[in-house]
């Protein structure tokens, strides 16, 4: 795949699963939305202040995002990683912000409890035709 394609599969995707490294060292993974945003090797998430992602990502911000599409003979999968950051400025929240995110975040864009990922990938793997690559971003 080229990087082309692997980023225009990469924003098809409905369904992101996204590890962090916890306190133990082991790696946790949580299926979460599609990134709101896309910019080149970066993307921007959405996510709960409160999650124990987020202190995960503080204290080690390494993080790998996966990203697949099982068709009914072809299997596709992309894992970026990369590190996570935690950003809380009301400039990049307003810009991620939709209008149903009401219902998860009750106070809105100033909410508290709502905060964005951002995930900058610096290589990966991909897998589709029984083939597997690595490479570099």
């Amino acid at each position: 795949m080229t990087p082309k394609e692997i980023f225009d599969f990469i924003d098809s995707q409905k369904t992101a699963f996204v590890a962090s490294v916890d306190e133990d060292g082991f790696p946790n993974v949580k299926a979460m939305l599609a990134p709101r945003e896309r910019d080149g090797v970066t993307l921007y998430f959405t996510t709960n202040t409160s999650s124990i992602r987020i202190k995960q990502y503080l204290e080690n911000p390494k993080a790998s995002v996966y990203f697949c599409r099982r068709g009914r003979f072809r299997y596709t999968g992309v894992m970026l990683k990369g590190t996570m950051r935690v950003l809380t400025d009301r400039e990049t929240k307003e810009r991620i912000w939709r209008t149903g995110d009401t219902m998860f975040y009750k106070k809105g864009v100033t909410d508290p409890d709502y905060c964005v990922l951002q995930f900058t990938a610096t290589c990966g793997r991909y897998y589709r035709d029984l083939k597997t690559e690595s490479f570099m971003l």
